[in-house]
């Protein structure tokens, strides 16, 4: 079997690695909340420029994968956090607006290996196990969407998936809810 990366599906581990990361990377922090909290994939998340953030309500994308639009709106944990980072990042060096929001120590646009470094660093420090990787992060957001709203429509609607069948495949539903039913079902 190919060794697929899985949802987070405990709200606590959700909160754990943010505090973790947090601690060493306002950066980290951020693209992690953005991923949880908005369902983009990684891409996405690292080719937007400061100018697609700062001072947002809503922000504005050209999916990389799909080239289709997408507009969302930035969830005022999100807001906060960047308003913070950018802070943050102007006292290291000052930035133009059309800069990538993300970048490494060469100022440099940051990279989804650099991502996949600490997001499994952060897991294994934490002694979360699970099977994690860049797309953890767009598939918890699956997950727990799914489980706060119920509307398999509107999360295939959001992760542009072409059936329901394979949004819940994708975010680990299928396989849950056989195991419930097994464990659940006693004659």
């Amino acid at each position: 079997m190919k060794n697929i990366v899985e949802p987070i599906k405990d709200r606590k581990h959700i909160e754990e690695i943010e505090e973790y990361l947090k601690s060493y990377s306002k950066r980290n922090q951020l693209i992690f909340a953005l991923g949880v909290n908005t369902g983009l994939r990684i891409s996405d998340i690292l080719a937007l420029d400061i100018s697609d953030v700062k001072n947002k309500t809503y922000v504005e994308i050209r999916e990389r994968k799909t080239g289709k639009y997408k507009r969302f709106p930035l969830n005022n944990k999100l807001k906060k956090l960047i308003r913070e980072y950018l802070r943050y990042r102007e006292q290291i060096y000052s930035f133009g607006e059309g800069e990538p929001l993300f970048v490494g120590k060469k100022h440099c646009r940051l990279n989804r290996s650099q991502v996949y470094r600490f997001l499994n660093e952060a897991c294994n420090k934490l002694n979360i196990n699970i099977n994690c990787g860049t797309h953890t992060l767009r598939k918890s957001f699956g997950y727990f969407f799914y489980k706060q709203y119920n509307d398999i429509a509107l999360l295939q609607k959001i992760l542009n998936h072409s059936s329901p069948s394979i949004t819940l495949r994708y975010i680990g539903i299928d396989q849950e809810t056989i195991d419930i039913s097994y464990n659940n079902f006693e004659l």
